[in-house]
């Protein structure tokens, strides 16, 4: 489908209220599978657009801001009807899906984010995102990257070696810049703050920082045994926590 100059490429499982999910930086929805699966077999017609530049999706990638990816995801949620739907963005992504909440708030009902990282984080995180992306760094120092920053212990790292697209990456940080500060406020709608026990990007002490911010709209829920891969690692508790706060939302 269009928008403006980009085409959005998106899949469709499930029949009931919408859901859409967005991928955090330089990923594509291809591993939100299992998620998708889940919450349609909870009642939900759920869409995994992919972003400019990953799986068909095409556009501007040069002097965009968060308001024009979040075009392209509203006009997603317009292909499918209207919504209103609940807006689920992982990681970077949760950055974007409070844009669409901001921007049109017609069309969302709810925003779910999804391993959302802390105000402040070790910078160190940012610069080993950076190396697990470069298929050129050893596969064992990238594996290590991966636990660390990503995945809990037990869990498997290895099908995050790959689908990681440095161009799709380099256009979605440098897009922040041009956002301005609107965005954060996800609009009026209510919110779903859904964090790891283990995410490193998400500390204990940063569990309830969010509620200054987001007031009573907030609701805080934690899932156990994941990290910042949280919708990969723990597909059916995400499905779980999105569809019993979705219950709760109004009608």
């Amino acid at each position: 489908m269009r928008n403006g100059d980009a085409t959005i490429v998106y899949r469709a499982e499930g029949e009931g209220p919408l859901v859409i999910v967005i991928a955090s930086t330089g990923r594509g929805t291809e591993e939100f599978g299992p998620l998708a699966v889940g919450l349609a077999g909870r009642g939900f017609r759920v869409l995994r657009p992919e972003p400019r530049g990953i799986g068909g999706s095409t556009g501007p990638m040069d002097g965009v801001s968060f308001h024009d990816f979040a075009g392209d995801f509203a006009a997603v949620i317009r292909a499918e009807g209207g919504g209103p739907a609940i807006v689920a963005g992982h990681a970077y992504g949760n950055w974007i899906a409070r844009t669409v909440a901001s921007d049109h708030p017609d069309l969302v009902r709810g925003v779910v984010l999804v391993a959302a990282g802390a105000r402040s984080m070790p910078k160190e995180l940012s610069a080993t995102i950076d190396m697990i992306a470069d298929p050129e760094a050893p596969e064992e120092r990238r594996l290590a990257g991966l636990r660390l920053a990503f995945f809990a212990e037990g869990s498997d790292p290895r099908p995050w070696l790959e689908g990681w697209h440095a161009e799709v990456t380099a256009s979605q940080r440098a897009a922040r810049g041009r956002s301005g500060g609107s965005w954060r406020t996800a609009g009026s709608v209510p919110v779903l703050d859904l964090q790891a026990d283990a995410d490193p990007f998400r500390p204990p002490e940063s569990r309830d920082e969010l509620r200054a911010e987001f007031g009573d709209r907030l609701t805080v829920q934690v899932i156990a045994g994941a990290s910042h891969a949280l919708p990969a690692e723990k597909p059916e508790a995400v499905a779980d926590a999105i569809a019993g706060w979705a219950a709760c939302l109004p009608a």
